[in-house]
């Protein structure tokens, strides 16, 4: 199978980034382009949900949600116990690979159309609803047995941070304009998505490359988690969706939702709430390997795994 054009453009970023080269994407682009993805994201998932009735999804919201709670429950004891990292870290790291990344899953709608495999769109409110419960689940985890967390200022940082009021915004307003609405924004939201994602990966793949080295100083446990914990909560993902009754396509889209790591709102929330945590292990963790460990291997195994497990040739 070929690779995803767009993945080339962060392959490119990273080799970059590892020469030392002075390539670099201006600030005020890297902005735009990401307002430009999640308003995108958004508007495609509101278009898509104006299809359904609420009604319809709110059962399939609630366990994709409550499954999902079941990763960073898991990875905690794992980095706390046989990682021997402190509570902080550990806790900050499962709030990490619980909540989810919208890249990531941008590449694997990337990855879909290009194969041709169709998935239901409304899959982007579940990117919305997952941001916030692991960033819950790692304070409530850190703060166990140490002192008080300001939840007000923790709840501001999600609610109001960038991603999740572009993403919420465009799912709104891709909801009340419908298909027919939207038709006028076609071209620049839709049509010139995959050139602003490459762009996007550009960036993603110098950032990668300069957080390598956090890892390295790391040891070689929180390498092997990077890495291990995206197959397994992918997994999961693929079980979830097929009880749901999702096609192929929502299967992948969940599993790599499931098996992403946030390094956007997670690392803004858990500054709020745990500033102990050394953020250069999560951020190294979740943007240094299990990134791209998803866009090269992760999305067409989560693919594969989907199609071999509905039994479809």
């Amino acid at each position: 199978m070929p690779i995803e054009p767009v993945i080339l453009f962060f392959i490119l970023g990273l080799l970059a980034g590892l020469v030392r080269s002075d390539l670099k994407i201006p600030g005020v682009l890297y902005e735009s382009l990401s307002i430009f993805l999640l308003l995108a994201i958004g508007l495609k998932g509101g278009v898509e949900l104006s299809r359904y009735a609420l009604t319809d999804l709110l059962g399939q919201a609630l366990i994709v949600v409550l499954v999902a709670t079941l990763i960073p429950l898991a990875a905690f004891p794992i980095l706390h116990r046989f990682g021997r990292l402190a509570r902080a870290d550990a806790a900050s790291i499962a709030a990490h690979y619980g909540s989810v990344s919208v890249v990531t899953f941008a590449v694997a709608a990337s990855f879909l159309a290009r194969l041709g495999e169709p998935a239901e769109g409304y899959l982007v409110v579940f990117l919305v609803l997952l941001e916030f419960p692991a960033l819950l689940i790692g304070v409530i985890l850190a703060r166990r047995t140490t002192g008080a967390t300001r939840w007000g200022a923790l709840l501001h940082e999600v609610l109001s941070g960038k991603s999740i009021v572009l993403l919420v915004g465009g799912l709104l307003i891709g909801w009340v304009a419908g298909g027919e609405g939207i038709k006028p924004l076609d071209k620049l939201f839709f049509d010139l998505f995959k050139g602003m994602l490459a762009f996007f990966l550009l960036e993603m793949g110098l950032v990668a490359a300069s957080r390598l080295a956090d890892l390295r100083r790391s040891g070689p446990f929180l390498l092997a988690f990077a890495t291990v914990m995206p197959p397994c909560a992918g997994l999961l993902g693929i079980v979830t969706a097929n009880e749901l009754g999702l096609s192929v396509g929502g299967a992948v889209l969940l599993a790599t939702l499931y098996a992403s790591a946030s390094y956007i709102a997670a690392p803004a929330a858990m500054r709020i709430a745990v500033p102990e945590a050394n953020p250069a292990l999560s951020i190294g963790a979740a943007l240094g390997i299990t990134f791209p460990f998803n866009l090269l291997v992760g999305i067409p195994l989560y693919h594969w795994l989907a199609v071999k497990l509905q039994g479809v040739a």
